[in-house]
């Protein structure tokens, strides 16, 4: 009996000794899924772009683009959306920053591209 009296509570200063690395490890699980979610919007939002941007004359592209790209872009992610045709191809590069932990809060110092491109169906 007096052995085990010893041994009470050791799950417990175990496990509070285990809580950092278990919120450490929750922490950059939920980073990686903003940065794969924000991959995701980048893909999805230059689709949109390039979708928009082969149905106007080659003048209105670059506005069409960049509506159309950040049009379906939730608030907490910011970005720039490019286009540009060579060869009677449209292209569209869409560049998001990544949030850290929160959308919306401070971003990472490198940024995320989404490419895409089409056919281009209008003539001038």
């Amino acid at each position: 009996m007096r052995i085990r009296a010893r041994d009470d509570g050791q799950v417990t200063i175990e496990f509070l000794g285990m809580t950092p690395l278990i919120i450490l490890t929750l922490v950059l699980m939920w980073q990686f899924v903003l940065l794969g979610y924000t991959y995701t919007l980048a893909g999805n939002a230059a689709d949109e772009a390039v979708r928009a941007g082969t149905a106007v004359p080659e003048g209105a592209r670059q506005a069409a683009c960049q509506q159309a790209g950040l049009d379906k872009l939730p608030d907490a992610w910011s970005g720039e959306v490019d286009c540009g045709t060579e060869g009677g191809f449209v292209k569209a590069t869409v560049t998001l920053h990544v949030p850290v932990l929160f959308p919306g809060s401070i971003g990472f110092p490198f940024d995320v591209e989404g490419h895409a491109g089409a056919v281009e169906e209008v003539k001038d």
